[in-house]
């Protein structure tokens, strides 16, 4: 759906660095300035928040980049009346870029009486007048299904895959990847897939949430460089237990790539006296001060992938294609050698 001459980035606090890098490597493919619309996203003393758009985006094709990371809530209404703000200001289309989307993880009824909140928010998502979503690793896949308008899922694990190559050329017959749970094992084996290593899986057993009571490795460790791949990271303490369990069964080192860096409360510092060699997480949630100063953690960028498919959704070309090796390297030229 071409619409104007380009398309219109706009971003709220969430995470405006990831926004004006995609904006960067836009202008770089365009071969033409691409910034963010010139806008205000405020709170007013009492906390509410007040949008104010400063250019006129009549019959323009609008991509609002905004993570619903913590603060949540906040993040979450900054996103919906930005979408107001622009339907109303009669944008031909509205397509929310969430790198990371809040409360996915309630995304069923796990006992009575309690919400399905993923579904609660794709429904506030489209009342706001946002006609397409662009996201990154969903924790439940069958989000996309709460929606009634088009949804499109990038994966981190294409980029893992170019990253990992990199980072252990020269050993990869070393790796092992590894999933931290059994719900996670479609994740872990097409990563698996891509670098063409073994799997393994962590068993874990819950007595209540955030809590693990028991945990069981299937597969042999030994002498393998172990990759734990999992969507998020909250806390870190399932992962630093993994991590502590594998290198108990003769792994050789332990890295983790996590998509989405979440990272409260204690879980920093969990990683940096944990047995994990790294933890290699995406910039979907801005990083805070403590994250980048971790001596283990390291990012790896998304600009480059999000770019691409804003203009590609906005050129009404293929999505799906960036999941592929061949269209993938070029667009990570200069971060991972040149492209073959």
């Amino acid at each position: 759906m071409k619409t104007g001459s380009e398309p219109k980035l706009m971003s709220g606090n969430a995470n405006k660095t990831l926004a004006q890098a995609i904006a960067r490597r836009i202008s770089m493919h365009r071969g033409m300035n691409t910034r963010l619309v010139d806008a205000r996203v405020e709170r007013f003393n009492d906390g509410e928040i007040f949008v104010e758009v400063y250019e006129n985006v009549r019959g323009e094709d609008m991509f609002i980049i905004q993570p619903t990371s913590n603060p949540a809530n906040d993040n979450l209404m900054e996103l919906l009346i930005i979408a107001d703000a622009l339907r109303r200001s009669s944008a031909a289309r509205i397509t929310a870029v969430i790198p990371y989307f809040g409360y996915a993880r309630q995304d069923r009824r796990t006992k009575a009486r309690t919400p399905i909140s993923a579904k609660l928010v794709a429904n506030l998502l489209v009342e706001a007048g946002i006609e397409r979503v662009l996201t990154m690793d969903l924790h439940a896949t069958q989000i996309q299904g709460f929606f009634d308008i088009p949804v499109d899922n990038l994966y981190a694990s294409p980029i893992f895959a170019l990253d990992i190559e990199h980072m252990f050329n020269g050993h990869i017959q070393d790796v092992m990847v590894v999933s931290p749970d059994v719900g996670g094992v479609a994740r872990a084996r097409e990563l698996a897939k891509r670098i063409s290593s073994p799997l393994s899986i962590v068993d874990k057993r819950r007595e209540k949430p955030g809590e693990v009571a028991e945990m069981t490795i299937i597969g042999d460790v030994k002498d393998k460089c172990c990759i734990i791949v999992d969507d998020l990271c909250d806390t870190a303490g399932t992962l630093c237990k993994a991590a502590d369990l594998m290198m108990e069964h003769g792994a050789r080192e332990v890295h983790s790539y996590i998509t989405h860096g979440v990272l409260s409360g204690p879980a920093v510092e969990r990683v940096t006296n944990s047995s994990m060699k790294s933890l290699v997480i995406t910039d979907s949630i801005e990083p805070t001060k403590e994250v980048l100063a971790a001596p283990n953690i390291r990012i790896v960028p998304t600009a480059p992938i999000f770019a691409q498919a804003v203009l590609n959704t906005w050129s009404g070309t293929s999505v799906s294609s960036l999941f592929d090796r061949e269209t993938l390297y070029p667009i990570y030229e200069g971060f991972y050698g040149t492209a073959a």
